[in-house]
């Protein structure tokens, strides 16, 4: 009979952070609950069948629960979990140096999100870089 692993995996680390629309999930979530055709439409480039699977994925892993709708059609909602929720202030941060990344560098950062302006995005991250120091 094959031993069992002890071990626990962090679900943003590793094997967590595998799918490329976690991440746009969960930054998405942030701002509120979505429906999954929303989700869908605030990423294009993401299959049904891919963003299903993602979603999937973070429901097993706690940080965003599925709230089907019963009337008419079904329909599902995603929101973050407690868990989910608390994670925000490190996917804001994660989003904000991508952006100053891409603009040290040179390159077009081709994701915007419109939930903050630029100067906040800025803002957060260097204040936050500045209070470590």
């Amino acid at each position: 009979m094959p031993r069992q692993k002890k071990t626990t995996i962090c679900p943003f680390g590793g094997v967590g952070v595998g799918g490329k629309w976690k991440f746009w999930i969960l930054y998405h979530l942030l701002s509120g609950t979505k429906r999954f055709g929303e989700l869908q439409r605030r990423l294009p480039q993401a299959s049904r069948q891919m963003l299903a699977l993602q979603l999937r994925g973070l429901e097993q892993m706690g940080v965003l629960q599925r709230c089907a709708s019963v009337q008419g059609a079904p329909k599902g909602e995603y929101a973050l979990t407690e868990l989910g929720q608390k994670s925000g202030p490190m996917l804001r941060q994660m989003y904000a140096w991508g952006r100053w990344c891409c603009n040290q560098i040179g390159l077009e950062f081709d994701w915007p999100v419109r939930d903050e302006p630029e100067e906040r995005i800025t803002e957060v991250f260097f204040m936050s870089a500045t209070s470590r120091t």
